[in-house]
């Protein structure tokens, strides 16, 4: 389908999502709508297999939720609760999206930015990208998740630094504090994360998904980690990729994963 803030194309069962909407990709209700329908497409599609989202050419992955549209709502309450609501599904649907969700930041990725790439299960950054939760320099706080998924990736003591200070965060501080799994040069981005991409396309369905699954789930509930994980086992075990890459171990040879 066609979209008015998204650039979507899907090559090699790889779905690259880039948010178009210049100049600073801010996330308007329009946006986040269109991002979730673009999600729900990908995880539909049997050939999809790994889910990229990034910004359009420019210095922004995503500068945040858009002020305008918040400015008006202080007059317009329901705005802001559409804006809240639509935002709070979209993350979710990033979270729960059963095939890997990359985040290749290109650029700015500030507020609610930086909350869609907390939703991704990986995040790869241009050395350039910068990343924040600015919010409380508004006078509020994130709504999207922020607060909830930022101390799980960085830690508790980072997570109240950059919430309460609103800083903006390098790269390399970003790499290093464990929200980035890779920086790479910004020209090398989309090779990078590409490459990435292949390699996760690349391995069994069924035990990609029950990865993932569990994650998640004992994300929300710690107490049921080993129950998960032998349900996970269980189910990734009984499949024919399972078979598959047990008789290529023994036979020396690549699998062939279907």
């Amino acid at each position: 389908m066609p979209y008015e803030n998204l650039l979507v194309s899907t090559d090699a069962s790889i779905t690259t999502i880039t948010l178009n909407r210049p100049k600073a990709n801010a996330l308007s209700l329009e946006l986040m709508q269109e991002l979730k329908s673009a999600l729900e497409a990908a995880e539909a599609d049997d050939a999809v297999r790994v889910v990229l989202i990034t910004g359009g050419e420019g210095r922004f992955f995503a500068a945040g939720a858009d002020i305008p549209s918040l400015q008006a709502s202080r007059e317009a309450p329901l705005a802001a609760g559409s804006l809240l609501a639509e935002g709070l599904k979209t993350i979710a649907a990033i979270e729960q999206c059963s095939k890997p969700t990359v985040a290749v930041v290109n650029g700015m990725a500030l507020g609610g930015g930086c909350e869609v790439c907390l939703a991704c299960d990986l995040r790869i950054a241009a050395d350039s990208a910068v990343f924040g939760q600015p919010e409380i320099n508004l006078g509020i706080i994130p709504g999207w998740g922020g607060m909830h998924r930022l101390p799980k990736l960085i830690g508790n003591a980072r997570a109240t630094d950059w919430l309460l200070t609103g800083r903006n965060v390098t790269a390399d501080e970003a790499l290093e504090a464990g929200l980035v799994c890779r920086v790479v040069p910004a020209a090398d981005l989309m090779d990078a994360a590409r490459e990435l991409a292949a390699v996760l396309a690349a391995k069994p369905a069924v035990a990609t998904r029950e990865t993932l699954r569990i994650l998640h789930e004992h994300a929300l509930d710690p107490s049921r980690g080993l129950e998960l994980e032998a349900e996970g086992f269980t189910r990734a075990a009984a499949s024919a990729d399972a078979a598959e890459g047990i008789a290529a171990f023994v036979e020396k040879r690549a699998a062939k994963f279907t």
